[in-house]
């Protein structure tokens, strides 16, 4: 294992010897009743982070977007969301077998602005028309599949208001709201303060094994508890995982530039290959996609070849390549990868 660099994504992260330790050291009880001191407490200070009145622990941040799905719309509902929105592509179709949702995809590179909004919300209510209503705006910060792309505070601003002028929900996407708030200087409530409800992950750049958290009002987070339990995401001693997010949040927020220096050392040097283009040049973040044309190997060859030489990465489509750096390689590690890389497509 120590000689594979795994850049398929940053929730490969293994918990660190000393995560593991407050794990074990963490005081339970049980979730449902309310006992386990470590969750309350890390709901809390989420909860205070983001600037929303209430917050709970989800295990995935796709448990959490549906959740937030079922509480923020009805079945039939329309949902404004960004090209290649994680909800569209990565959730197995849960948003329609889970809250009965459509989506329709606005704006470019998975970033959207208010007047994108006002174009594409369908009218409610319609008696004539069988229209699919639009409820809910959602956005994701970062976006996944374009690149880590960090959408401009003022942006988020703007559709927020838009939103709420229409009479619409909305909600972040947030799982990679850390690096977002990392990358642009921002405070993550500042982020957070336009949207109704958003979640954050624990379980990617921050290094902890299972976790996000869904925050926002009280009469939104009352409901999602319920939904929660429906979902089978009501559990018991979730304080030794509470304890690992809490570990992830205290120290290894900050280190979150250094994920996204050595993006960018990658994206450098793959820069100069023959057919290779860069999407969000160069990274905001911690996550590079680049596509090939022309190149010598598809994505599916690249990926074997690098596989060989100790290096992995994912193929998103015929053509199109996902690395993520993480706090499991260091910059020697993200050197070597860029080389191997390089020698494979030279």
């Amino acid at each position: 294992m120590n000689s594979i660099i795994d850049l398929r994504s940053d929730t490969v992260t293994r918990p660190s010897e000393a995560m593991r330790a407050a794990m074990a050291a963490a005081p339970v009880g049980d979730m449902q009743y309310g006992d386990d001191p470590t969750l309350n407490a890390l709901e809390a200070r989420v909860a205070d982070l983001l600037g929303k009145e209430a917050a709970i622990w989800l295990p995935s941040g796709t448990m959490a977007n549906q959740v937030a799905l079922r509480v923020l719309t009805r079945p039939g509902d329309d949902v404004l969301v960004g090209t290649e929105a994680h909800s569209v592509w990565h959730e197995a179709g849960g948003s329609a077998a889970n809250a009965g949702v459509q989506f329709t995809e606005i704006g470019r590179q998975g970033l959207f602005t208010a007047d994108d909004v006002r174009a594409h919300a369908k009218p409610r209510n319609a008696p004539v028309l069988p229209i699919p209503g639009t409820t809910l705006v959602q956005v994701e910060n970062t976006q996944n599949r374009h690149g880590g792309l960090v959408w401009d505070p003022a942006t988020l601003a703007a559709v927020g208001s838009t939103a709420k002028e229409l009479g619409l929900a909305s909600y972040m996407d947030g799982a990679r709201l850390w690096n977002a708030a990392v990358a642009c200087g921002e405070d993550p409530a500042e982020l957070a303060a336009p949207f109704d409800m958003l979640m954050v992950a624990f379980s990617k750049g921050l290094g902890a094994p299972a976790g996000s958290v869904l925050a926002g009002p009280r009469d939104l987070i009352d409901p999602a508890i319920r939904h929660r339990r429906m979902l089978g995401g009501a559990m018991r001693q979730v304080g030794i995982f509470a304890a690992a997010c809490d570990y992830g949040l205290s120290h290894n927020l900050q280190r979150l530039g250094e994920d996204h220096d050595n993006a960018r050392l990658i994206a450098d040097r793959l820069r100069g290959c023959p057919g290779v283009s860069i999407a969000s040049d160069p990274p905001p973040t911690n996550i590079v996609v680049f596509e090939l044309s022309g190149a010598k190997r598809s994505a599916t060859e690249l990926v074997a070849a690098a596989r060989e030489q100790g290096v992995l990465l994912n193929a998103l489509g015929p053509a199109k390549l996902r690395l993520l750096t993480h706090l499991d390689v260091d910059r020697s590690q993200c050197e070597r990868a860029a080389s191997v890389l390089v020698s494979l497509l030279d």
